[in-house]
């Protein structure tokens, strides 16, 4: 065993502020993805709740995708998770 155990984050801050757990996160069966639930699940990866590959197969997300979300947070806040201004942010 060379893996190192990290205990799971029983919650996490959302991006809204309030307190996100498991139960709180998008249903599995999600399909369209607004940015309040990309949000959650950054915030969840960020915070422990899930792993990058817990969240990627739960979601059915490519590694690039989830990414993607992170990255655009972090360069455009929010804001820079709309799909409809994709082409202005990444410009």
């Amino acid at each position: 065993m060379t893996e190192t155990y990290r205990p799971r984050a029983k919650y996490v801050i959302g991006p809204d502020g309030s307190p996100l757990t498991i139960a709180d996160l998008p249903p599995v069966t999600t399909r369209r993805w607004v940015i309040r639930r990309k949000a959650e699940v950054v915030a969840a990866v960020r915070g422990g709740l899930l792993s990058l590959d817990e969240a990627c197969s739960r979601y059915t997300l490519t590694v690039d995708e989830f990414l993607s979300w992170q990255m655009s947070i972090d360069q455009h806040g929010l804001a820079g998770l709309r799909t409809t201004r994709l082409q202005q942010y990444r410009a």
